[in-house]
């Protein structure tokens, strides 16, 4: 995780309008027992949490999107812990493991005295329920299969306190998978609720075993945490135990981004999500701290979906590649804290692979590959080939930071090489089946964080995301072995293959390293984010 604590010369504060500072008036202050220099974290108040975008959906096999992640990942406990630090996999829920020669068998010993907020046991029948949702899906109540889980065959209960889970094929990426979002544990009355109960309104009828539960809901604006006065089972390792030190959390939904950020920088509240790069100099200016983890996935990108006519020449999408300049871009729209990508995955993924030489800008070569494909230049400057233009569109992508702003440079850097890029709304009404389509949507923009080399399947493979709107068997192929090779130095082999092969066929424009940006009042203390940049709550304090 990245942390950044720079103070700027120049001063800038942004106002929040009135209906932010009447929601934020009601910030606590913690009860006595600290102070202002006090180094020792004191108990109680409720922290003020601007978000950006309202959750959409708590079941844990989709709470990917952040602001969904944001609310899992603190309600819901895990059966391990990823240390954020080391990325190395620690006990939580499980007190200790035990895995197979070929990964095809996992046994987790569970700790005594887990409760659900309501009262439940969190016992092996509880945690087998919920994997065999996971890993199996249930299509009677629309509950998808999790992305993060490979090759899931079946669970065993061997008695209260042990489960067994079995697999069809070797499936090294689970034990990770075990401490993600994606495999919060849910009580068995949660996991009786159709998909569409895990949606906004619903969001104190989910119950997990985390260090806080949702105590109120106004729908798309607002929600509570309250601390769980018995959670007792936090990650060993961790220094703090018993209680989360705050009482409660009210997370407020914030769209704009003036009105977020006036809101922290004017006292009304004390964190927030999503500081655009452009506010980051007045969120430091005005004294406050910058936190910048990264997401350490397959990074902030363009796909090219080589289905569509116009990119099924291997030279074109050279061309696209070498037309893109994305260190223009982050140095016109970014900070430093937006890396440029050297290949598919970010440099702090594990497996991560230097592609530099095959994604380096050249306009010439550009210009060298299109002629050579038989695209001429036309009377506007756009390239042609039998009467067709080389036209593409692209839809900005709302979760990605600055989508429509990075989008439309892009569009001015590929018109330089005779190619014309029309970016469209997100909001659309078109916009959820275009994107399906690689004859409406040639290139699409996004990533996606985990901190496992199951993560690249995730992204690329035909049942998982599927962002290339692939048919290219290879590809899977090469992908399926990632997420299937139980030898680690042989699977980190197979990672770069796949780097290898996206970058070899130009099916990925990198741009940047996408990370989570958010900004605090010095007096918020125990800031803590777990491995792909989602908050952390349970150590938070405030030292007012």
């Amino acid at each position: 995780m990245s942390r950044i604590t720079r103070t700027l010369a120049a001063a800038t504060a942004a106002l929040a309008t009135a209906a932010l500072l009447a929601a934020c008036a009601g910030t606590a202050a913690p009860e006595a027992g600290g102070g202002a220099d006090s180094a020792t974290p004191v108990s109680g108040g409720t922290l003020t949490y601007l978000e950006y975008q309202a959750f959409t959906n708590l079941y844990p096999p989709q709470a990917g999107f952040y602001p969904n992640g944001a609310v899992v990942g603190n309600v819901a406990a895990r059966l391990t812990y990823q240390n954020p630090e080391s990325l190395e996999i620690e006990p939580w829920i499980a007190d200790s493991w035990e895995v197979n020669a070929d990964a095809t068998e996992y046994t987790f010993t569970l700790r005594d005295g887990v409760t659900f907020s309501d009262g439940t046991p969190v016992d092996a029948a509880a945690v087998a329920k919920n994997f065999d949702v996971y890993g199996l899906g249930n299509k009677e109540l629309a509950l998808t299969i999790s992305e993060a889980i490979n090759n899931y065959a079946s669970s065993e209960v061997v008695d209260a306190s042990t489960v067994k889970f079995h697999f069809s094929a070797p499936a090294p990426g689970f034990l990770q998978a075990t401490s993600t979002i994606n495999s919060g544990i849910l009580s068995p009355a949660t996991l009786d609720l159709p998909l569409e109960k895990f949606g906004a309104g619903n969001a104190a009828a989910i119950i997990g075993a985390g260090p806080f539960v949702i105590s109120d809901e106004k729908l798309g604006t607002e929600l509570t945490f309250t601390a769980r006065d018995d959670y007792d089972w936090a990650p060993p390792s961790l220094t703090h135990q018993g209680r989360a030190y705050l009482d409660k959390i009210h997370l407020i939904v914030t769209p704009e981004d003036s009105v977020r950020i006036g809101g922290l920088t004017s006292g009304q509240a004390d964190y927030v999500r999503y500081v655009q790069a452009f506010d980051e100099a007045a969120v430091e200016s005005a004294g406050f701290t910058l936190y910048g983890p990264q997401t350490r996935g397959v990074n902030n990108s363009l796909n090219l979906r080589f289905t569509n006519p116009l990119l099924s020449d291997l030279r074109v999408r050279q061309a696209l590649v070498a037309g893109v300049n994305a260190q223009e871009i982050v140095d016109t729209l970014f900070t430093s804290n937006y890396p440029v990508a050297t290949s598919s995955l970010s440099s702090t993924a594990l497996g991560y692979k230097d592609e530099s030489e095959h994604l380096a800008f050249d306009p010439k070569k550009s210009a060298k590959l299109l002629d050579a494909a038989g695209w001429t230049e036309g009377a506007d400057g756009i390239r042609e080939k039998d009467g067709t233009r080389l036209s593409l569109d692209v839809y900005e992508a709302k979760p990605q930071p600055l989508s429509k702003q990075t989008l439309e440079l892009v569009s001015q850097q590929l018109k330089a090489i005779g190619v014309e890029l029309n970016v469209k709304a997100a909001d659309a009404g078109s916009y959820a089946e275009d994107i399906k389509d690689p004859l409406k949507t040639p290139l699409y923009h996004s990533m996606v964080g985990r901190a496992d080399l199951d993560v690249i399947k995730s992204q690329f493979h035909t049942k998982n995301r599927n962002v290339l709107l692939s048919n290219d068997t290879k590809l899977d192929a090469l992908l399926e072995t990632v997420a299937s090779e139980p030898d680690p130095a042989k699977r980190l082999d197979a990672d770069a293959a796949v780097q290898d092969y996206l970058a070899e066929q130009a099916y990925v424009i990198p741009l940047f390293e996408e990370p989570q940006v958010y900004g605090a009042a010095d007096y918020v203390k125990g800031v803590e984010f777990e491995s792909v940049g989602r908050p952390v709550f349970y150590d938070v304090w405030l030292n007012k």
